[in-house]
């Protein structure tokens, strides 16, 4: 958890209302710091059922590895998550923390094991003592509740300066249910499947395998669409649970993921999925400025998605952005490199909709002083042009400053 609040974080947050079947405690275990908030448990009532996406990094934590073993069965009766350690690249002892955890989790709250998920976020490398969570267990058991929701999201956070929250209401059949989400990412975000932890639940009564097509579907046009620094977690986990509780209300109990009454659902959490990823970016470690990066003209979307990454990984290009540079040059590298089809005298660039470069050479009415007045704003919008075809794309990033550096140089300190 950084000190200083980032210059893009909300200046609000939404009340999140209860949920019915979900409950949650948070509680200061001192796994890395002591008097922090660092653990998060939530309480699911039978018959909830979950979906889920992780990571696709062939180093994957301890903890995505017992979540991924524990989805195909589709059920779930309890989350517990961890700030300040990741479990990752931690050998025997990772896996056999996860047990104990799990265990520890269904003794407290008289479930079974196999249906506690685990996230861990934090340091690499270190071992996380089981007997962290041992401690403080049994107080958290006595203290679940459906609200604050804004505390379950400060508990997760590492780097974050923000906890990340959203909430909506769709119908469903004629009756209103709810969604509510929360997300921590703030470093060590590409995630090519969701965010570093994102949590989604839902009174809807969803079968599991609906929830698996609904997020990963999702996570394509929101957390697969944003990147920070390029680099993806091994810790990465997007979950969505659904406790069915309002088919008391008489919502219909959805188990096709083609069936028509889940297209406003479907919306509503693609909405919520994007808000969500996009205060990811607003969070970036050491940022001052939000990138909306277009691409358009491209010969495929697949290959406008490369290209539009291709500029917002480009560590020249988020420097330039940082220092407030109508620099076209750094993104007509990073078109160039992306291996895409690109063709210079087609090309056009324009910074917050001010066209600076067009058919290979600088736009001849460029004006500096408007090009200039463009990135001092703190959201810039980029947009490179292909002029090959009818594939477009749009990525999020963040710009790259100081800042980011000094967090970093000193992570496990």
């Amino acid at each position: 958890m950084s000190g200083t609040l980032s210059p893009l974080a909300p200046k609000s947050y939404p009340e999140l209302p209860a949920l019915e079947g979900v409950r949650f405690a948070t509680a200061a275990a001192g796994i890395k710091y002591k008097g922090r908030t660092d653990v998060l448990l939530v309480a699911l009532d039978e018959g909830t059922e979950v979906g889920g996406v992780f990571t696709t990094s062939k180093c994957p934590s301890a903890p995505v590895d017992w979540c991924r073993a524990n989805l195909a069965a589709g059920k779930a009766r309890a989350l517990m998550v961890n700030s300040g350690n990741a479990n990752a690249f931690t050998g025997r002892k990772g896996r056999e923390t996860v047990e104990a955890s799990a265990a520890y989790v269904a003794t407290a709250l008289g479930v079974p094991a196999g249906e506690v998920f685990l996230a861990s976020t934090g340091v690499i490398g270190e071992p996380l003592q089981p007997q962290k969570f041992e401690g403080v267990l049994g107080e958290l058991s006595a203290r679940l509740a459906p609200a604050p929701w804004i505390d379950a999201a400060r508990a997760i956070m590492t780097t974050d300066t923000f906890p990340k929250v959203v909430t909506a209401t769709v119908d469903l059949g004629g009756v209103p249910v709810t969604i509510n989400g929360m997300a921590k990412g703030a470093g060590m975000i590409a995630p090519d499947m969701a965010t570093m932890l994102s949590f989604i639940f839902t009174d809807a009564p969803l079968a599991a395998p609906v929830l698996q097509d609904l997020i990963s579907k999702g996570a394509r046009q929101s957390f697969n669409s944003i990147t920070v620094d390029s680099d993806t977690s091994t810790s990465d986990t997007l979950l969505l649970f659904a406790t069915g509780k309002a088919a008391g209300r008489g919502a219909p109990r959805i188990a096709d993921p083609a069936d028509p009454r889940l297209a406003a659902f479907r919306a509503a959490l693609e909405g919520l999925l994007l808000d969500l990823a996009k205060m990811v970016v607003r969070d970036g470690e050491g940022a001052r400025k939000f990138i909306e990066v277009n691409v358009t003209g491209a010969v495929d979307n697949a290959s406008a998605k490369r290209i539009a990454f291709s500029i917002a990984n480009s560590p020249l290009v988020k420097t330039a952005v940082a220092g407030e540079d109508a620099n076209w040059g750094r993104v007509v590298m990073a078109v160039g490199k992306a291996g895409e089809p690109a063709d210079r005298d087609r090309l056009a660039i324009y910074f917050g909709g001010i066209r600076v470069a067009v058919e290979g050479e600088r736009d001849p009415d460029y004006s500096e002083d408007a090009a200039s007045a463009a990135m001092r704003k703190d959201e810039i919008v980029i947009r490179a042009d292909i002029g090959l075809g009818e594939g477009r794309a749009t990525v999020w990033t963040c710009d790259l400053t100081k800042d980011y550096v000094a967090i970093n140089g000193d992570y496990r300190s």
